[in-house]
């Protein structure tokens, strides 16, 4: 089966989901005709938030946008992006340190799949600092209104189950 070329995949563990992610997903939605947002599980890893709480907060996120799917996967990207049938791989870049780390694994997944392009886009200047580790010290160690503080790094759905993770 040929892979689509105006169906896109985003993929990346969104443990939790930022307004970064937001972002990159809202305007890969406006490029293609279909964009499938890949919640990677990794048996190895011991994310803060389970798949399903994951999946069920970005599908709540995203619900808004008419041609985007949310689903959980395990194994490669590239492996993932084929089964959804998609030909292009949509990743993010905020610094010039993500730069070097994309160029290398988009070298990798081209070698894996050389009928997947990867196409990038640069995060929005306002979501330049945001990354997931940040997310996490603001819920546990903020001071005062720690809801009001994340408020500039994530979306509404997800302050409260963050903030709960860390009142235990």
């Amino acid at each position: 089966m040929p892979l689509d070329p105006q169906h896109a995949v985003y993929v990346g563990s969104f443990d939790p989901l930022t307004l970064g992610h937001v972002d990159i997903i809202a305007r890969g939605a406006a490029i293609f005709g279909k964009l499938t947002v890949g919640i990677g599980v990794n048996p190895d890893k011991t994310p803060l938030f389970a798949p399903d709480e994951r999946l069920d907060v970005t599908r709540r996120v995203l619900q808004p946008l008419a041609n985007v799917e949310v689903c959980t996967f395990e194994g490669l990207a590239v492996s993932f992006v084929r089964q959804c049938g998609a030909g292009v791989m949509l990743r993010g870049v905020r610094t010039l340190t993500d730069i070097d780390a994309e160029f290398t694994m988009s070298l990798a997944n081209h070698v894996l799949a050389p009928d997947i392009e990867t196409v990038f886009l640069m995060s929005s200047e306002q979501f330049t600092h945001i990354s997931s580790t940040l997310i996490k010290q603001v819920a546990a160690l903020g001071k005062g209104d720690s809801a009001a503080q994340l408020r500039g790094f994530v979306p509404e759905a997800v302050i409260e189950p963050l903030l709960a993770k860390f009142r235990r």
